[in-house]
């Protein structure tokens, strides 16, 4: 017997609407703040990848599904922002839309071992703002994405901030690291090490207790920031105290791909463990430039359906069933019977038959499991008198009704 892959899942009838529901709350939701979605392949080229994210994150690295062809190197897409930047550069966005808004839904994969809410194969509900550097669609970014979890039923969540600042900014911050962290090595786990030499914010994001304490010991502050910088991060702290979204400003706060600068934002919960992350994004103002566009800025972040899932207080009982469950008895009644379920669906009642010959009685278990709300019985003394013996499975009522009344009744 064939099993699925590890790290991968099958979402299954009974957990296809509840996912169904986030990405309808989803749409709704960036439909009025005027984003428009975008569908991008999930196979990219490798070096879009090893360009955007930096070639010596943990992503690159380790986690990337890399597809040889020939000469080719391709990758099954582990994040959205790279392939949306790359799409909206690719078909001129830049020139003819110039700021835009955009949010997606799909699949991405990373290799790496899983756990509760991280997956090889998981789903990211996400939006991009290309096109400007303004604070407040740092702002509206953050408040989109409060709103998103309100819809989801999601509370009890915490939002931390930070700014990385400016290219210079970040150079700043990282040998200030380095000076401090440098005595400190031989303390630090294994990838911190490496991380010192490699890529030293991302020890900031450590979850090994020692490398924290050592971390937390350091007591960082804004004090990195230029000017500018800093006033760009104190106009988006007003603007979401203005709108009294709560959050911490968070100086730890990192986020460990290349591109960010600037605000850098997550949103975590409690009932995740310790990977406690439902979301997360931030500023890429010098992506697009990067990938060989104009200087423009761009902020985004994305939402991990399957952490969504565990966060949400959504009910995940069985929403009740509407369907029409036709049970036909003998040839003629079959006939009849298609045709009937034509008209009804063609009338926008969902319906259903028991296509496996079962007795009466056995069909009617077999309506009762599909969670029918109405049994149809056509059989011939039925055919005989041009009527359908309607059955209420909510009371056990039982009547007859002429065919050609059927759908009028079924809709009242």
């Amino acid at each position: 017997m064939f099993k699925r892959v590890p790290g991968t899942k099958d979402i299954l009838p009974d957990e296809a609407g509840h996912w169904q529901a986030i990405e309808t709350a989803a749409r709704n939701i960036f439909s009025l703040y005027n984003y428009l979605e975008i569908r991008t392949p999930i196979i990219e080229e490798a070096s879009l990848f090893n360009r955007t994210l930096g070639i010596t994150t943990e992503i690159v690295q380790k986690q990337m599904f890399l597809i040889h062809n020939q000469e080719d190197v391709y990758v099954l897409r582990p994040e959205g922002t790279a392939s949306i930047c790359r799409s909206y550069l690719e078909n001129n966005l830049d020139k003819t839309s110039g700021f835009t808004k955009l949010y997606y839904i799909g699949p991405m994969f990373r290799l790496e071992r899983p756990q509760k809410g991280r997956l090889r194969q998981f789903h990211h509900i996400g939006c991009e703002a290309i096109g400007s550097q303004e604070a407040n669609l740092d702002v509206e970014v953050i408040s989109l994405a409060a709103e998103l979890l309100k819809n989801f039923a999601i509370t009890d969540y915490k939002i931390k901030i930070n700014s990385l600042g400016c290219p210079k900014d970040k150079q700043a911050l990282s040998l200030s690291l380095k000076q401090n962290l440098q005595k400190e090595k031989q303390e630090l786990c294994p990838d911190c090490q490496v991380r010192l030499e490699n890529n030293i914010l991302r020890v900031l994001d450590c979850k090994n207790e020692a490398c924290q304490k050592i971390v937390k010991e350091l007591a960082l502050t804004n004090t990195h920031l230029c000017p500018d910088c800093l006033g760009h991060f104190n106009e988006v702290i007003n603007g979401l105290n203005s709108l009294d979204i709560p959050f911490k400003v968070e100086p730890l706060l990192v986020r460990g791909l290349d591109y960010y600068n600037r605000t850098v934002f997550e949103f975590t919960h409690s009932n995740l463990g310790s990977q406690d992350a439902i979301g997360a994004g931030g500023r890429y103002n010098n992506l697009i430039k990067e990938l060989g566009g104009p200087d423009m800025g761009g902020i985004g972040f994305a939402f991990g359906v399957e952490r969504l899932l565990l966060a949400s207080k959504i009910s995940m009982e069985k929403p009740p069933n509407r369907i029409v469950y036709l049970i036909t008895l003998g040839a003629a009644a079959k006939n009849t019977g298609l045709k009937l379920l034509n008209q009804l669906r063609s009338s926008g009642i969902p319906c259903d038959t028991d296509y496996q010959d079962r007795s009466l009685k056995a069909a009617m278990r077999a309506a009762n499991d599909a969670g029918a709300r109405y049994v149809l019985i056509l059989g011939e003394d039925e055919l005989k008198k041009n009527v359908v013996s309607l059955k209420d499975m909510s009371n056990s009522t039982q009547r007859e009704i002429n065919i050609q009344d059927l759908t009028r009744e079924l809709k009242c």
